[in-house]
């Protein structure tokens, strides 16, 4: 009998319990309709006395590393010091281009240009630099690979005049760098046709120095100086290449044995013909044209290698090719004033009901105590 009483008592309290939600906020609905409308309304007055502020934003395609047919020609005639010339190549270019962009370098040209110490009230160079990585955005698209740069400022003039000047200073950075593969190729044989340049300038003067002496020539003297000079050349090419290959192979390797055997053979063949010479009349002179050739031989070798990597560094598209460059918006990009209204509206909204019914809970506590147990 007790238990029945004590069922018939617990299923009323269970159901005001399950509307005890309701029956705490339904008398408000007057309060939770004002306050969201208030809040919401307050908070859109608030936004216009925000100054507004503007995005431009300016895309543009990094250039691509592509191998050409002359890229293919430099390693098949010079594949050692092609290798050497950094032929690996750059997976990532747009990741790199970024990093330049974001560089040191880039944002103190660009802080100094519009003067953004002054405009940002920043004390150091280093609080400049922060404020504007705070408004400036450089993102790689994964599907398209375009490269896009917005800036966030007051004044949409300086806005757009920002976002190009990045692009700017790309170009001005990469001018004075070696980033891709054929770039790599140009700088290394400019530096070794310089090199070789210098070599063949002093044996031209040493030859002149000699003096042309016709009679401690002997048979065909040309056509054997030419023939050392070739062997020698290729000697020099083949020591490198093998010098490359120990980069990444072992001694056993059977393309560093192949070398190896390539480079003793180019030795006896070079022993041999510098032997045939000793006893000649002249001997002094022939010496000083076989350099002479030598060095003309390497000369025109590089040369040949240098073209060509010119050749496929312009088919890189080594200018910044801009798809879409900045210009002054002609509409803010924040406040989001409807955005900021509707958000405050719901928090208060939602703030409100927590109120209501954690006070409705608290009044509920002393009553709850003061019920009789029995």
């Amino acid at each position: 009998m007790s238990a029945a009483v004590h069922s018939s008592v617990a299923t009323p309290e269970g159901t005001s319990g399950e509307f005890s939600v309701l029956g705490a906020l339904l008398p408000q609905w007057r309060l939770l309709v004002a306050v969201p409308i208030v809040a919401g309304a307050l908070a859109l007055g608030a936004t216009y006395l925000i100054a507004p502020t503007f995005t431009a934003k300016t895309t543009f395609l990094p250039p691509q590393q592509q191998g050409g047919g002359a890229a293919a020609a430099a390693m098949a005639s010079l594949g050692a010091l092609a290798s050497l010339a950094g032929g690996g190549g750059v997976k990532t270019p747009g990741d790199q281009y970024i990093s330049l962009m974001q560089s040191v370098t880039v944002e103190d040209r660009i802080v100094d240009k519009f003067q953004l110490m002054s405009l940002f009230e920043s004390k150091y160079r280093f609080q400049a630099r922060n404020a504007l990585r705070g408004i400036a955005r450089v993102e790689l698209g994964k599907k398209d690979g375009l490269i896009s740069v917005e800036v966030d400022a007051k004044d949409p003039k300086l806005a757009a005049d920002i976002a190009n000047q990045y692009v700017e200073e790309l170009r001005r950075i990469t001018a004075g760098l070696a980033l891709t593969e054929a770039q790599q190729r140009r700088v290394f044989f400019e530096a070794e046709l310089k090199r070789t340049k210098e070599q063949l300038t002093s044996a031209q003067q040493a030859l002149q120095a000699v003096g042309f002496n016709p009679g401690a020539m002997k048979a065909e003297p040309k056509t054997a100086a030419d023939n050392y000079a070739r062997v020698k050349a290729e000697y020099t090419a083949s020591e490198v290449r093998l010098q490359g290959l120990r980069r990444s192979l072992t001694d056993a390797s059977p393309e560093v044995q192949q070398q190896m055997a390539t480079l003793g053979a180019l030795r006896s063949e070079l022993s041999r013909l510098e032997a045939s010479s000793s006893n000649d009349v002249g001997a002094d002179y022939i010496g000083k044209y076989r350099e002479f050739k030598y060095q003309e031989s390497l000369f025109e070798l590089y040369s040949k290698q240098f073209e060509l990597a010119r050749m496929d560094e312009s088919r890189e598209g080594y200018l910044i090719q801009v798809v879409d460059p900045a210009t002054p918006p002609e509409y803010k990009s924040k406040p989001r004033r409807a955005q900021i209204a509707v958000i405050t509206a719901f928090a208060s909204g939602l703030a409100l009901c927590a109120f209501l019914l954690l006070r409705s809970h608290r009044r509920r506590q002393p009553a709850q105590a003061s019920t009789p147990a029995g």
